[in-house]
């Protein structure tokens, strides 16, 4: 034995071909290519900013009702033509506009996502190994 410090990771005994799907580090299965490998990651992207933004949406509308609220007390409406009720009603707008445009591409992006990985969900690996899924018996037992 050829102690020499280096570790052999094994990949070029299991994958023999340089075209085959290197493994994914947690599951030993091959890895995805193009833009399957980038569906996970974006719909879980795309969930997160598309929660983000409704949870500011919902802010901004709370913050809005409020300003509105306060300065209808005083016996005025925020629908009226003077510049102070024009100004609490755009008060929020640009923030409320942003909010929207990213909550659209969340929602696109988590979608774009979610189909890369349905329409891949029944992919064999590289060279059409067994995934795992069918075990028997035998297979448990080692046999």
């Amino acid at each position: 034995m050829d102690d020499s410090g280096m570790a052999d990771s094994g990949t070029d005994a299991e994958y023999p071909e340089d075209d085959a799907a290197r493994p994914e580090a947690d599951s030993g299965r091959p890895g995805r290519h193009g833009l399957a490998r980038y569906a996970r990651p974006a719909l879980v992207a795309g969930t997160a900013i598309a929660v983000v933004c409704v949870a500011l949406l919902v802010i901004i509308f709370f913050l809005d009702s409020f300003n509105a609220t306060v300065y209808s007390v005083g016996g005025k409406d925020v629908t009226d033509a003077t510049d102070e009720a024009k100004a609490i009603r755009e008060n929020y707008a640009a923030v409320r506009a942003g909010g929207i445009a990213f909550l659209v591409t969340g929602v696109a992006l988590a979608a774009a996502g979610g189909l890369v990985l349905y329409r891949h969900r029944n992919e064999p690996g590289a060279r059409g190994e067994d995934n795992g899924e069918d075990v028997d018996f035998e297979d448990l037992g080692g046999q």
